[in-house]
């Protein structure tokens, strides 16, 4: 059993940065595949971002490619989520999720366990 907490995010202006991070606890780090999904209200949850089990592999959504960079530090157990250049269409919850196999990574269903979420909001 993986447990995920997200923290990191906020209130900013357009065009400004945040970055979310994501610890993990109860499972080996290192073996989990990790990734970044998003739900706007009235909205279903959207891929953000995933990375690979060695952190080698990244995979973005069209909507933030450029903008966001995920990484992962397997000695410290967290995942992170730099946004920069945040547009108000980023307003959304912010959910770290991680899945046991390394394929597939765009699929929400693929992934085992989830955070709580953590909210962003970007003004205009």
């Amino acid at each position: 059993q993986v447990h995920l907490v997200e923290s990191g995010g906020g209130l900013v202006q357009a065009g400004g940065s945040l970055r979310l991070s994501c610890a993990a606890s109860g499972g080996t780090f290192s073996r989990y595949a990790m990734g970044w999904f998003r739900q706007a209200p009235g909205k279903e949850r959207e891929f953000v971002a995933a990375i690979s089990v060695s952190g080698g592999s990244t995979y973005y959504a069209d909507s933030v490619k450029g903008r966001f960079t995920i990484s992962r530090d397997n000695a410290k157990n967290t995942v992170d989520l730099q946004m920069n250049s945040l547009k108000p269409e980023d307003t959304a919850v912010y959910y770290c999720a991680a899945k046991r196999y390394s394929s597939n990574y765009y699929d929400a269903v693929e992934y085992n366990y989830w955070g709580q979420g953590t909210q962003v909001t970007v003004s205009s």
